[in-house]
């Protein structure tokens, strides 16, 4: 019924697309020259990909980021403005594995010239466990929680830059070699932080930390949504379960996310007798904060991610 639902409103979207072609769209970079060559109209579908291509791209790319901060990516319905922004494009950037539920539907829609690049490809895909409900076929789709797998997604965007205006490449190529190095560096020093975790048992709001727990050693107890989806819901034997298991485990806290509601992972640390992590020290997980919070990078919610898992394991 969601897809079905998804079409009925992209037909309508397809047929308003046209009048507000000429809307200011949500551009998160907008050089005001190309004086020094063609700027790329890049479009990235999710926060984070949406900051890579700021990165590598610089001055020569004019981002439009689909999704906007804490919003869950699962499930996202596109607007004409959106439809827009892909018609136009150059290099359309996808996260791929099925995160992007909608995605398939809405290129349809918007039926672009430009490239469209998958992030994952090159990138060894987590399966994960079995999960109660709808799950994406391909696997776990929260491919950015490893650093190394990002410098594999920055790449494959270079190269469609590159392809989109040859005279940038040098630009791209400098701008990738410098982000690179800061995913590295980032990686060295979480790896520092969590090898000295005694407790490493890390309860979540949904199954969206298992690249970057299995990156860094850390032990997956279990998720307050049992999905990598945030749309599943919980059923009551499955809460006794995660509270069980909390309290046999020796779990030390519940670990919310700031594009999820707490109360479920409220309810659960209570009965359970442990910590609830939220608000401000909420995680990062499939979106990046707004600008001016700890989480408004990819590096700089990596960073808030670990500070606040070591600092509550600790």
């Amino acid at each position: 019924m969601r897809h079905l639902a998804r079409s009925l409103a992209l037909a309508g979207l397809l047929i308003t697309s046209a009048a507000c072609s000429t809307e200011e769209t949500s551009i998160t970079s907008a050089p005001t020259s190309a004086a020094a060559g063609k700027v790329i109209s890049v479009v990235t579908t999710t926060t984070q990909l949406t900051d890579f291509a700021q990165e590598i791209g610089g001055s020569r790319v004019k981002v439009y980021g689909v999704l906007k901060a804490n919003v869950d990516p699962h499930d996202y319905e596109p607007s004409p403005a959106d439809i827009d922004a892909l018609a136009k494009a150059d290099v359309i950037v996808k996260n791929g594995i099925d995160l992007e539920g909608w995605f398939g539907d809405t290129i349809k829609a918007a039926a672009p010239n430009g490239q469209i690049v998958d992030a994952s490809q090159g990138i060894t895909i987590r399966k994960g466990e079995e999960h109660v409900g709808e799950e994406p076929k391909e696997g776990d789709p929260h491919i950015w929680h490893n650093p190394q797998n990002v410098a594999v997604m920055v790449t494959s965007m270079a190269a469609a830059m590159e392809k989109a205006a040859p005279d940038a490449a040098a630009d791209i190529q400098k701008n990738l070699a410098t982000y690179k190095d800061k995913l590295t560096k980032l990686d060295t020093d979480i790896k520092s932080q969590v090898a000295g975790l005694t407790n490493k048992k890390l309860v979540t709001n949904h199954d969206a930390f298992g690249y970057y727990i299995d990156h860094y050693g850390l032990e997956f107890v279990g998720s307050i949504i049992p999905s990598f989806d945030t749309s599943a819901e919980l059923s009551a034997s499955q809460i006794a379960e995660i509270v069980a298991t909390i309290k046999s485990t020796g779990t030390r806290a519940v670990f919310s996310e700031s594009s999820l509601p707490p109360k479920t992972a409220e309810a659960i640390g209570k009965e359970a007798g442990v910590k609830v992590v939220a608000g401000e020290d909420a995680l990062f997980g499939d979106t990046l904060g707004p600008d001016g919070s700890d989480g408004d990078t990819y590096i700089k919610m990596l960073e808030h991610n670990t500070k606040v898992i070591v600092g509550n394991l600790s």
